[in-house]
């Protein structure tokens, strides 16, 4: 699991991505983790709407509303693929098959157009290839310390953060 959270954000890199979305390609799922204990649970395949969740945590923790948005986006990115790209649901894992009836199933046309309409709606698409990218057996990583180092300098550089320690 650590392997594959490390894998997405170097696939963000390897991409040519700023910070904040690789930061966001590490974080997509925090969610997960830092839900309430009593959160709904998607049939063991982790807490449902953890995509806010995690945002709402990252904003509190005094993160980037780039990064926030980039991790909030990942579930409607895969929602809005299953409605545009044909075979993409095909070549979903059984697990994200199984959370997509939780989050709502493929989009309708009018979902779409909305999430075309966001500015950065591109970007959370390649964050979402990322995420399916670093499924890969064994891959390259970015070391945890290396990431560590990348949201301390982001969070230092975020207007709300600044003469704070």
């Amino acid at each position: 699991w650590l392997q594959l959270l490390t894998r997405r954000p170097h696939e963000a890199r390897s991409a040519g991505a700023d910070e904040a979305l690789i930061l966001a390609a590490f974080f997509h799922d925090l969610g997960h983790l830092c839900a309430d204990n009593d959160a709904p649970q998607m049939d063991g395949l982790g807490v449902v709407g953890h995509e806010q969740i995690g945002a709402d945590y990252l904003k509190a923790c005094g993160f980037s509303e780039r990064v926030a948005a980039g991790v909030a986006s990942h579930v409607a990115a895969k929602r809005y693929l299953c409605c545009r790209k044909p075979g993409y649901y095909e070549k979903l894992s059984k697990a994200s098959k199984g959370t997509l009836n939780f989050q709502g199933g493929p989009m309708s046309e009018e979902e779409a157009q909305a999430f075309e309409a966001h500015p950065e709606y591109k970007d959370f698409l390649r964050l979402r290839s990322w995420d399916e990218a670093a499924k890969k057996i064994d891959g390259p990583i970015i070391e945890l310390e290396e990431l560590k180092a990348m949201a301390q300098r982001h969070l230092q550089q975020q207007p709300e953060n600044k003469g704070t320690s």
